[in-house]
């Protein structure tokens, strides 16, 4: 087991301008599971309920995700989310939130993922992520994600977790929201200033950004002319990044670019269609064709002023 991700395992009810879904497959570490799985083997810790049908299970297990880490819970339901998008759907509207059995959940790391080569601390509260630290023994990477939620609410608990991670991914908004900036580059700044070696920035659907204390790298999104959901973009960008760290040798500067461009290319797969349906059709094949694309997209001839 290659990759931990810890994080949620939802039901979601989604609709967008281009269709409806009901009960879905979702989740943060269900995203990130699925992403990861086309490059290296993820387990994922998380809490479901009585009502997980077994043939999301089933579907995970196909991807080769080891579910030694997910808890069922049957004194309750599965986390559920409801949602709508419209327009350009850059923003998602919430109808309703139903926490169930992730309400309670406490992160347990099966001995088996210990050794994880790459942690991936999914957006939930910061005290549950530090728990995760604890158990987790000298991974080579250790990456976190947050939301706007916890830095209103847990902002010292959330600096804690950023001291003691490798990599913050974090959206533009939040970053500056974060550090009480409205420049990202300086909100990158002192994000970095806790310890981090490298700082990820989502930015939609103009791209990411990497700051690190001596270089800066940019990729923009792929275009696309099927869009149909967005829900797991991020969480699909995280667990491509994850599952191509895990396979890199050497963790160097070249192999984060290649792991932005890896992210990059799952997070472009995901928004064709809802929940993880796009993530488990594709294949090395369509993954490289992207790939090339983005490499098409930043090669640049030299450049000279006279």
């Amino acid at each position: 087991m290659d990759v931990l991700i810890v994080g949620s395992v939802a039901l979601d009810t989604i609709d967008s301008p281009h269709g409806h879904v009901d009960r879905a497959l979702g989740g943060s570490a269900t995203y990130g599971a699925v992403a990861a799985s086309h490059f290296a083997t993820p387990g994922i810790v998380a809490v479901v309920g009585a009502d997980f049908d077994a043939k999301h299970t089933r579907l995970l297990k196909n991807r080769g995700v080891d579910l030694t880490g997910l808890q069922i819970d049957t004194s309750g339901k599965t986390f559920h989310w409801s949602g709508y998008y419209e327009g350009d759907m850059n923003q998602a509207f919430t109808r309703s939130t139903d926490l169930n059995v992730f309400a309670s959940f406490t992160p347990v790391i099966p001995t088996a993922y210990r050794h994880a080569r790459v942690v991936v601390l999914g957006n939930i509260q910061p005290s549950l992520q530090l728990e995760v630290l604890r158990q987790v023994a000298q991974p080579k990477v250790v990456i976190c994600d947050t939301m706007n939620f916890w830095i209103n609410s847990r902002p010292e608990q959330l600096r804690e977790v950023f001291r003691k991670v490798d990599v913050i991914c974090i959206n533009d908004a939040e970053a500056c929201q974060f550090c009480g900036t409205h420049s990202l580059p300086a909100a990158a700044q002192n994000l970095l200033k806790l310890g981090p070696s490298r700082v990820i920035v989502k930015r939609g659907s103009h791209g990411v950004s990497m700051f690190s204390r001596d270089s800066f790298f940019a990729l923009p999104a792929i275009p696309l002319l099927k869009f149909r959901d967005p829900t797991g973009a991020g969480d699909s960008f995280l667990g491509g990044l994850a599952g191509y760290l895990a396979r890199s040798r050497v963790l160097n500067d070249n192999a984060y670019r290649r792991a932005l461009a890896a992210g990059t290319v799952l997070a472009s797969y995901c928004v064709e269609d809802f929940s993880c349906r796009r993530l488990i059709r594709i294949t090395v094949a369509d993954i490289n064709a992207r790939a090339a694309l983005l490499r098409e997209a930043t090669r640049m001839p030299g450049l000279s002023i006279r």
